[in-house]
């Protein structure tokens, strides 16, 4: 749904319980999820300030910060719905992100002030408020889904150790091996409506304009650019990035045979371990996965796997094992998101220009300090926040962040950005029809 068809908690629980049925994952029957969301709204509607977090949470896929959601603990710590009990938790999260969950696989975000494993009167149920994470002890060869599992050693897959509860903060995400979901390999490339008027690349469907190339790959060396930047063609929607030294072109972006006078022995001793690099591949109109072919894992700056993982965007460093397949971007979220941010810094800024005005809002709006930060906060969206939507970072060999010496991807030895250009053209077309603030400086 547009942010603007999106309900409030003053708004009917029917009209509320029919926007969040649209964003079920379709694991359960619809009666049964439509019986357990309505159960949950009508148990919020006396709290309204949670009931908008619900909403915000579902409706944005955890794109903006919500609070907790709760519910009354049971005696059992158990729901029933539909004749069926389950841990509340559990049963929301199947129902918003995990269709697939087992009940043992969550862990709260250290935020969350509720959490079920807080064991206090109230249990949050906000799927938003939890990450999911496996037991380096079950066997991962049979499972059909990427699923997230935190880690802190840059090279301990082949000696993989138990964690305990108390690492849960780390902000490393590894995304072991395994076997993609037969309904991944296709997206729709129908996902977006046809846009009206002009004819020009920035305002046309993706079925009648296509960019002559999906993306380009700029490599780097700490914070210096090497080489030129590489496009890939529309008619190559596979690539491979690798360490060799044969020539590129095409379907291949060779980066043994770059050369740069600054280059420290550090940098040349990782260089070596790139190998056969990794496979970005391009579905659909524009949703992207990406194939670890090295030896060595990589790591990916990942907004839609941040997401996934139930974390703000750019709040982790998702750790990419030899042979995993996995995907990194989703377009129609990122349309979503940058339509929705777009959407809020622009009336975030007619409020401050009415603010300064002194046009101050009623008795019955929000007041004080804390809003007038969220407007500021809201208003100095730029340009370039936007397009980091459309950007993927990846770095191999060595990863970065709070759990490593690195703690920016401009500290690791080789990695690479890719811009996203079909992501681009989109985020063009919102920005005509919503100008906002002038560019930030991108970090």
């Amino acid at each position: 749904m547009s942010i603007t068809n999106t309900p409030t908690s003053n708004d009917a629980c029917l009209s509320i319980v029919h926007s969040l049925m649209c964003h079920r994952q379709g694991g359960e029957s619809e009666s049964f999820a439509k019986r357990a969301i309505e159960s949950l709204v009508k148990k919020l509607k006396e709290k309204k300030d949670e009931l908008d977090s619900l909403i915000t949470a579902i409706t944005t896929n955890g794109a903006h910060p919500s609070k907790c959601v709760t519910i009354q603990r049971t005696l059992d710590g158990r729901l029933q719905v539909a004749g069926r009990k389950g841990f509340p938790h559990v049963v929301y999260a199947r129902l918003w992100r995990w269709p697939d969950l087992h009940k043992n696989e969550l862990k709260h975000v250290k935020y969350c002030q509720y959490a079920f494993d807080l064991k206090c009167d109230n249990v949050c149920v906000n799927p938003y408020h939890y990450e999911r994470v496996v037991s380096p002890g079950i066997d991962l060869s049979g499972l059909t889904l990427s699923i997230p599992l935190l880690v802190k050693d840059e090279y301990d897959y082949d000696n993989q150790q138990s964690h305990s509860s108390s690492e849960s903060h780390l902000q490393t995400i590894q995304h072991p091996p395994s076997r993609p979901s037969p309904h991944d390999t296709f997206i729709n490339p129908a996902l977006l409506p046809l846009s009206e008027g002009g004819g020009s690349a920035s305002t046309s469907a993706f079925s009648t304009i296509t960019p002559e190339y999906w993306c380009s790959i700029a490599y780097f060396e700490m914070d210096v650019q090497v080489g030129e930047t590489f496009k890939v063609p529309s008619t190559c929607p596979i690539v491979t990035v690798d360490g060799y030294v044969d020539p590129s072109g095409g379907d291949r972006f060779c980066l043994g045979q770059l050369s740069n006078v600054h280059r420290t022995e550090n940098i040349e001793r990782a260089r070596l371990h790139i190998g056969k690099g990794m496979q970005l591949e391009c579905k659909g109109e524009g949703d992207v996965w990406v194939r670890c072919l090295s030896d060595h894992a990589v790591f990916v700056q990942s907004y839609y796997l941040d997401r996934e993982a139930g974390r703000a965007p750019g709040d982790a460093v998702h750790k990419i094992y030899p042979s995993a397949y996995i995907k990194v971007f989703d377009l129609r979220q990122c349309h979503r998101q940058m339509q929705q941010q777009a959407a809020t810094a622009q009336a975030a800024a007619a409020a401050q220009a009415a603010a300064v005005a002194g046009n101050i809002p009623g008795p019955g709006s929000v007041g004080g300090i804390a809003p007038a930060i969220s407007l500021s906060a809201a208003a100095g969206i730029g340009v370039d926040d936007l397009r980091r939507l459309c950007i993927l970072r990846m770095s191999f060999v060595k990863g970065w962040g709070p759990d490593y010496p690195r703690q920016s991807i401009k500290e690791t030895p080789c990695w690479i950005e890719i811009h996203l250009h079909r992501a681009l053209q989109l985020l063009d077309e919102v920005l005509h029809t919503m100008p906002i603030a002038d560019p930030q400086p991108l970090d």
